[in-house]
């Protein structure tokens, strides 16, 4: 696999890691760090297959993506590193961080999940005796079936309760206001809680 480096009007196609450093090495403002060089080679060389860019000043960033193409010219000719035209196309969708996320929610694993939701609480001001919507957390050690159940529990368990107005808003599964971690397989009387 191929890397094809752009920052913005100088742009390479390398065939290997060093050459991509090299190339990464003239520009101006960027200092490579030996952790900086680790990422980079783990990324280069491992199976994420989406472009990733590093940030050199604020809002001024160089790109690099992954590619079939040998050449600039190849590159730019098929389509941004797709590759031969007559190559066989891939069936498969690439898949995006967001993507794998989305689907290890639905990864069936048995255990107790520490699950975090941030929702919007409807809350009543005194003073006015209109209502309000506050960001309110909630966190909880869930006994489920998947990071889904975790999160399908919690909800269920914030709709039920009373002092919650149903009128609150709950995130999705999938966006940045559910977190969970996996806690493991040990009975409640030997998690630290």
């Amino acid at each position: 696999m191929n890397l094809y480096i752009r920052y913005f009007d100088d742009e390479v196609v390398v065939d290997t890691v060093d050459a991509a450093l090299d190339f990464i090495r003239t520009i101006q403002g960027f200092t490579i760090t030996p952790q900086f060089e680790a990422e980079f080679r783990e990324y280069a060389e491992g199976p994420i297959p989406f472009p990733k860019r590093y940030k050199v000043h604020p809002r001024v960033y160089f790109i690099v993506i992954k590619t079939q193409a040998s050449t600039l010219e190849e590159f730019k000719a098929n389509g941004k590193g797709d590759g031969n035209e007559n190559a066989p196309q891939r069936h498969e969708p690439m898949l995006r961080p967001k993507d794998l996320v989305r689907l290890r929610l639905n990864d069936e694993c048995p255990g107790w999940y520490e699950g975090a939701v941030t929702f919007k609480r409807v809350i009543t001001v005194p003073e006015t005796g209109k209502f309000d919507y506050q960001d309110t957390t909630f966190s909880a050690l869930v006994k489920a079936y998947s990071a889904q159940d975790c999160y399908d529990r919690i909800i269920d368990y914030l709709r039920s309760r009373p002092d919650v107005d149903p009128r609150s808003q709950f995130p999705s599964a999938k966006g940045k206001n559910f977190e969970y971690s996996y806690v493991g397989l040990k009975p409640y009387s030997e998690l630290n809680v």
